[in-house]
This record gives C-alpha cells, structure tokens and sequence, in this order.
C-alpha cells in the first residue's frame, strides 16, 4: 500500500478496508517527524552522535554571529559613540567602524553635530509673560542647541530636552521681567535675545549637561490680544514721532554745515588777511633795511634823495601851482584859488541843468 508523506496510506470511504476512518497513530507520526528533521540536519545520516554535535556548531555559529552583530557599531562621521563597559563610563570612539565586547560593554551613539530646535510659548496663557512695567507681554520664541560634551550630555541629565524647556522659559521670563514691554517690541528685541541666550548657557554649564545653545530667536513679543489695536496705534504715533525729529535733526545737520562752511570761509579769509599783512610788513622792513644801508653808506646823498623824493610825492598831490623863478622862469604868479573854483562850479552845474 502506498504511503502518504506521514507514513499513512490513503484509506477508503468510511466503513471500507479493516480499519475503517480511525484516527492515524499520533506516536508515529511524531517519530517520522523526527526522521525527516535528522535527515535535513545531518545530510542524510542517522547517528544520533552525529546529529548532536552538527546542532552544537549550528547554535555555536549562530550564538557567534549574534554576538559579532552586537559587539559591532558603525558610528557616523556627525556622531560619537560612549563605550559603556557594566553601565559605567569607559571610552569616547570617533566616526568609524567600533567592535565593543558584549555583554559586558555596549555603546551609546550621539548626534553631537545634529541642531535641535525647541519652539517654546504656543499657548495664549504660556506665553504672556509681565514685563518690568507690568505689562504683559504675548511672547513665542525658539532655542537652538546641539550636543557640547557627549558624555556629560549622557550622563548628567535624565531628560535633556526637559531641561532646556525649563530653563529657556525660566530665562525668558526673567530677562523680559527686567525689561519694559516697549523695548522688548521694538529696538530692544536683539539684546534681549542675546541676553537669553547668555542667562540659558550659564545655567546649563552650572548643570554640566554637555548642551550648547547656538540660538534664541524671539519670534513674537506683542501686546495680549485685547490690547493690540491700541498698542498698535501707539506704535504709530512713536514712528510719526520718530519722523518728525529725524527731520528736524536733518534741519540741524543742514544749517550747522552752512555755518561751519560760513566760518570756514571767514577764517581762511583772515589767514589771507594775516598773511598778506605779515608780507607787506616783511616787505617794509626789508626795504627799510635797504635803505638804512645804503644811508650808511653815504648819509648827505641819502638824506638828499629822501628829501627829494618826498617832496615829489608832496607836490605831485597838491593843487597848486609853483613856478620857479630862474633864467627861463616868468617869475612868481599870484597864488588863484582854483580848487575852490571848481567845487563852485560842480556845485552851480546840476541846479543849472534842472
């Protein structure tokens, strides 16, 4: 009779052949079972000495090649890997290929390179903060930070995430409770964002939880919403007030150049002045010099042309006439009043002309 693949032949309908549709025996399909597996463990053979030591060298390779996948750790070249060797601290391993013995040690592997973002007060309530005029003041912001020291990171801090939340809402709340409401909107955002940034650093270095904030970014500090119309019609009225007085100050800046330019001109003037008086003087003394020496040098001839020239400049500016009397002289001429003449007659001419 034929057998099935379980050591059973195919049985007639019921009732046919002498044993009719009973069960098939459990035991020996169990012992068949076992055949059939020796034989795809053991090529074949069917020494049961055989078959135990082939299944000791598969679990061997087996517990090999799971050891060799856990004891290999690939770190990449934005990471660091912490060797941990009984759970304590042991090495820090670089990008690159890392075995590590496990159990005994595992490696923790950290994005130092990688920058988190944690944006911070979404909520209406979270986010309004009182400033140093007790205003209140709708404020959203954003840290970044990224891994400073990967084993102080692991280590010191249970939840790193956590810790930079608290501490950058603490922070925040208190740079803006020493600042008024209407700086921290307008021109004193940038400080206030660095002092954050500063207020936050020095706290997580006081932790040593191995973090580094590389940002803070205020993304919004308004005015509760209630407010906001008219906060916003008294931002408007500073910036006309802001105009007005950039103008006026561009007024000042005009008119104090065209004054300093006046002034310059003065003083070059007076300079010219100066110099040209100083020339003329120079020029004076140097001719009087001249002639002292040359009066030195012979006194009579010098007074004489002194004389002489002095009495040609006298004569040349004086309205009347000398004639001398001599050998072709005509001899004195009586003295006619001529200049009083002619202002007389310059006078008598415009009344004549009317």
């Amino acid at each position: 009779m034929s057998q099935g693949p379980w050591g059973q032949g195919p049985s007639g309908p019921a009732g046919r052949g002498p044993r009719g549709n009973q069960p098939p025996d459990l035991e020996e399909l169990i012992r068949k079972s076992q055949d059939q597996l020796n034989r795809i463990l053991l090529g074949g053979g069917s020494s049961g000495r055989g078959f135990s030591r082939n299944l000791w060298i598969t679990i061997a390779l087996i517990i090999g090649l799971a050891w060799a996948y856990m004891s290999t750790n690939i770190v990449d070249p934005d990471e660091n890997g912490l060797v941990l060797r009984l759970g304590a601290y042991n090495r820090t391993a670089g990008p690159g290929l890392h075995f590590v013995l496990w159990p005994v040690e595992r490696m923790e592997i950290l994005p130092v390179e990688a920058e988190n973002q944690i944006n911070l007060g979404g909520g209406e309530d979270d986010a309004l903060t009182l400033a140093s005029d007790q205003n209140l003041v709708n404020i959203r912001f954003s840290v970044l930070w990224k891994i400073k020291d990967a084993r102080d990171f692991l280590f010191n801090v249970a939840d790193q995430e956590a810790l930079v939340t608290r501490i950058s809402e603490s922070a925040m709340r208190e740079i803006v409770g020493r600042t008024p409401s209407e700086e921290i909107r307008t021109r004193g955002r940038q400080v206030a964002q660095d002092q954050v940034r500063e207020l936050i650093q020095r706290t997580l270095d006081d932790y040593k939880s191995g973090i580094i904030i590389t940002g803070v970014q205020l993304e919004k500090a308004d005015p509760p919403t209630p407010v906001l119309s008219s906060c916003e019609e008294g931002q408007r009225a500073e910036q006309n007030q802001n105009k007005f007085i950039r103008e006026a100050e561009q007024y000042r800046n005009q008119i104090l150049g065209q004054a300093r330019g006046d002034a310059s001109k003065v003083i070059a003037d007076a300079k010219a002045y100066k110099s040209r008086v100083v020339a003329e003087a120079q020029g004076e003394a140097q001719r009087f010099l001249s002639v002292y020496t040359e009066y030195a040098k012979a006194k009579d001839l010098t007074r004489r042309r002194l004389f002489l020239e002095t009495m040609e400049d006298v004569l040349q500016k004086s309205t009347k006439v000398i004639i001398e009397n001599g050998k072709d002289g005509q001899g004195i001429v009586p003295y006619l009043p001529l200049p009083e003449l002619q202002r007389k007659s310059s006078a008598a001419s415009p009344s004549h002309g009317g």
